[in-house]
């Protein structure tokens, strides 16, 4: 699959990344990589919004549960090729988080997660 990296005008957030046509999720941990190694390298404790941040050698991140937030655009989107008019439906806002940590990522920078916030965490990378 080939990849391309655009960045959209006005979202100060930073680029998305396509994959012929999809958006491609799961796959892009080496993008997310990027500022991570940065954090690492100068053994500074970071916060990510996305769990892809953790997965790709981050230390722990909070935020909304991008699949149920997907799952519930579906149902928007069944709504209006159904004939519901976008402009009728209610905005929504993420009722889902979630909060990954990185035990590997505090070990290298010397860092000990108490086990009470362990237990909080939605799912810990061992």
């Amino acid at each position: 699959m080939n990849y391309k990296i655009a960045v959209l005008p006005g979202d100060g957030i930073g680029p998305e990344v396509m994959g012929e046509g999809t958006q491609v999720l799961g796959q892009v941990a080496k993008l997310y990589g990027f500022g991570v190694e940065l954090a690492v390298k100068y053994r500074m404790p970071a916060t990510y919004p996305q769990r892809e941040y953790v997965e790709a050698g981050g230390l722990m991140s909070y935020g909304a549960d991008y699949h149920d937030l997907f799952r519930r655009a579906a149902v928007y989107v069944d709504k209006i090729l159904k004939g519901a008019k976008p402009a009728d439906l209610p905005v929504q806002q993420a009722t889902k988080f979630e909060f990954v940590i990185n035990l590997k990522a505090a070990k290298q920078i010397g860092l000990t997660v108490p086990p009470e916030v362990l237990a909080r965490a939605n799912k810990v990378i061992k």
